[in-house]
């Protein structure tokens, strides 16, 4: 039993130093984010115009007359 104490202690121990050298590579992670100017919340917000909804509308309203004239020939 007192093997599995002794790597249950050293399993504990590694655990400790992994955990302590992930949070130092988070922080240079962030550091590196940071001055890469990388921010991954802030998205911008695309607008379309006027002209290219109304182009889409119209060339969704085609393929849907489209569709339902080929569903009419086929019933």
């Amino acid at each position: 039993m007192t093997e599995l104490g002794a790597v249950l202690a050293q399993l504990k121990q590694e655990r400790t130093r992994v955990a302590a050298e992930l949070r130092q590579l988070d922080q240079a992670v962030q550091a590196l984010s940071k001055i890469a100017g990388i921010n991954r919340g802030a998205r911008v917000k695309r607008t379309m115009s006027v002209a290219a909804r109304r182009r889409i509308a119209v060339a969704q309203r085609a393929r849907w007359a489209k569709f339902h004239a080929s569903r009419k020939k086929a019933a």
